[in-house]
Order: structure tokens, then C-alpha cells, then sequence
């Protein structure tokens, strides 16, 4: 039979978030059924829930960023049982069988991975972790590792996966020189997951504000941008430039940075385009490329590598209440790192 659960939705663009009931479907037999206990604020809800990124579907429940507790399994269930610790990413399901899916790389589905939330499934509009409990198929669950803390674990499953995928993908580690652009949600696991492969760090970050903080997570060196002198002193420094800032940026200016064949990574999404400056690209054959989160394989290793090296999101936990104020403070850069729902809270 179906579930009512508690949940916060917004009714509409920009409007404030209410407490209201949704409907999770019966379970299929290779469904799981988690009990949420936490659930991270992304500034991908934000931007969706105000509809910066086009047009959505309301009334919107968000949340992709889900930590909780195996409460039933469907028949045919075989990675999962009751009692396990799981996560839930941006995903929960995608085609399977297009040529990406079939490399462990979903996220690219060549027919469109169907969101978390904002997505439809089966016929139906999905809703996210703003909720008490989420049905998902056991391929699109993630195993949370004993040694991470279920709250401290929830952004993993978007933050970490986003930051990790690029940083393997283009092979940060010993000898190579690393900067992550931005100390907010996002960049702040940059540092902490750079410097646990062994990759020479740099914070790039408009002022020395949290300088003691990205010293704190791992980074070698702290530069403000605001300051002419950055771009002077690091031109032609950097192998790998991962940008987490959703708003627009002198790409010249963060191009000049990178040393021969550098790339420069964008996982932040600004609403607005950014310029593309040819001729920042062709000098030293530098790379402009994106990435988005990453496959199920590849989460599911994010997670172990975390476990394996102590790493979690530097978190803030709040009553659902507070989702409006926390989405406010986002906005403003006043959370240090990630807000985090306490989903108790919601009964």
C-alpha cells in the first residue's frame, strides 16, 4: 500500500516552503524504501526552486542530497536490508541502457537521467528529500560506509560526488597543482578531496575570510581574487582549476592561471552565459570543460574514499522550518558549509 509522509514543499517560484503530506508508491520488487533522517540544502534547489535554471513544476519538494535508514526492501532486492545506512543522490534512475549508462556513467543518459526531484518517473513527478522516507530502485542507492556520520555523509551525495568526479576525472594527485575557485558547499570538499590525493591545493576565493578554515581542510595556499596581484603572481600555475562559483567570472582572467594543457572545470552553473575568450584558450593548448556529479559506481567509490580518509561536509543543521532562511543565507554566503535537514524535525 502507498505511504503519506510529512514533507516541505514551495507552492511556486520563490514563494516560502509549507509543511505538506506526499504519497511514496508501493514498492516494486527491486525497490528500496528509506527512512530519510537528513537531507542537504544544494544551491541546485535554490536555483530550481526560484526557477533561475527554467521553468518547474510546482508544488516542488527538493532534495538530492539524502541520508537515512533501509526501512523495507522489495522481493527481489539484493544489495540492500533493513537497518542498512544509505544515501540518495540526483539521480534515481536513468534508461540503462544507452552506451553511457552501460559505462557506470548516468549522470550522462543519453535520454536524460530522471532527478530526484523535479523529474518524472513512471509516470509520475518525483519529489526529493524534503521528505520523511523515499522509495528508490536499489541500483540507484549508495551505501553509506560505517565511519561517516549519516549528517555529515548527506552532501556527499551531490558536493562530494561533484567535486570528486572531476578531480579523479582529470587526475589530481602527487605533482599535479590544484585549484578550486570558491570555499562555499562545494568548494570546501574540493580541498578536503584534492588534498586527500595528494594534489598541491590552492583556494581561489574572493577574500582571505575563511583562509583559516581552507588552511584547516587541506589547502596549501590561500589567494583572494579580489586582488589584482592573484592573477599576476599565479599565471601559468595551475594543471587543474575546478570552479564551483555560479556566477559569472572573468574566464580570461582564471584561463591566464593554467600552466600548459591545463583545464579549467566548471561544476558551478551560473544562470547567466560566460564568455567564451579564444584567445586565453589557444596560447598553451589550456581546456575549458564541465562535469556533472557522477555515476552510481563512482559515488558509491567517493564514499569509500571518504570513509577511508576521514571526510565529511562541514555541516549546520536545521529544523525544516528554517528551509526559507537557510535559502536565504545560501544565497548570501553565510553557511559554513552546507545546511543539513534535520528531517526529525518534520513530523
Amino acid at each position: 500500500m502507498t505511504t503519506t509522509v510529512n514533507a516541505y514543499a514551495t507552492p511556486a517560484a520563490k514563494a516560502p516552503f509549507e509543511k505538506t503530506t506526499i504519497v511514496r508508491c508501493d514498492l516494486k520488487p527491486s525497490d528500496v524504501l528509506i527512512d530519510i533522517r537528513f537531507a542537504g540544502i544544494c544551491h541546485s534547489d535554490i536555483h530550481t526552486a526560484r526557477e533561475e535554471w527554467g521553468s518547474t513544476t510546482f508544488p516542488l519538494v527538493p532534495g538530492h542530497e539524502i541520508a537515512g535508514v533501509v526501512s523495507e526492501v522489495g522481493s527481489g532486492v539484493t544489495k540492500y536490508q533493513v537497518g542498512d545506512r544509505v544515501g540518495v543522490g540526483c539521480m534515481v534512475d536513468s534508461c540503462r541502457e544507452c552506451e553511457n549508462c552501460k559505462a557506470g556513467e548516468e549522470q550522462y543518459c543519453l535520454r536524460g537521467n530522471v532527478g530526484t526531484y523535479g523529474g518524472v518517473l513512471d509516470g509520475t513527478p518525483t519529489d526529493g528529500g524534503y521528505s520523511e522516507k523515499i522509495v528508490v530502485d536499489e541500483k540507484y542507492v549508495l551505501g553509506i560506509p560505517e565511519g561517516i556520520e549519516l549528517d555529515v555523509a548527506a552532501p556527499l551525495l551531490c558536493a562530494g560526488i561533484t567535486l570528486y568526479s572531476p578531480l579523479r576525472h582529470w587526475g589530481a594527485g602527487p605533482g599535479k597543482n590544484v585549484a578550486i575557485v570558491g570555499m562555499g558547499g562545494l568548494g570546501h570538499m574540493g580541498v578536503k578531496i584534492a588534498h586527500a590525493l595528494g594534489a598541491e591545493v590552492t583556494v581561489l576565493s574572493q577574500s582571505l575570510s575563511k583562509k583559516e578554515d581552507g588552511e584547516r581542510f587541506g589547502a596549501d595556499h590561500y589567494y583572494a581574487t579580489s586582488d589584482d596581484a592573484t592573477f599576476e603572481q599565479l599565471a601559468g600555475t595551475f594543471d587543474l582549476i575546478v570552479n564551483t562559483v555560479s556566477a559569472p567570472l572573468p574566464m580570461d582572467r582564471y584561463l591566464g592561471l593554467l600552466g600548459l594543457d591545463g583545464t579549467i572545470v566548471n561544476v558551478g552553473a551560473p544562470s547567466e552565459p560566460l564568455e567564451v575568450p579564444a584567445f586565453a584558450l589557444i596560447p598553451m593548448r589550456r581546456s575549458w570543460a564541465g562535469s556533472m556529479i557522477g555515476g552510481i559506481r563512482e559515488t558509491q567509490e567517493m564514499l569509500e574514499f571518504c570513509a577511508e580518509h576521514g571526510l565529511g561536509a562541514e555541516i549546520e543543521v536545521i529544523d525544516a522550518s528554517r528551509i526559507d532562511e537557510a535559502y536565504d543565507r545560501v544565497v548570501d554566503s553565510d553557511v559554513r558549509y552546507r545546511f543539513v535537514i534535520d528531517v526529525a524535525t518534520m513530523a
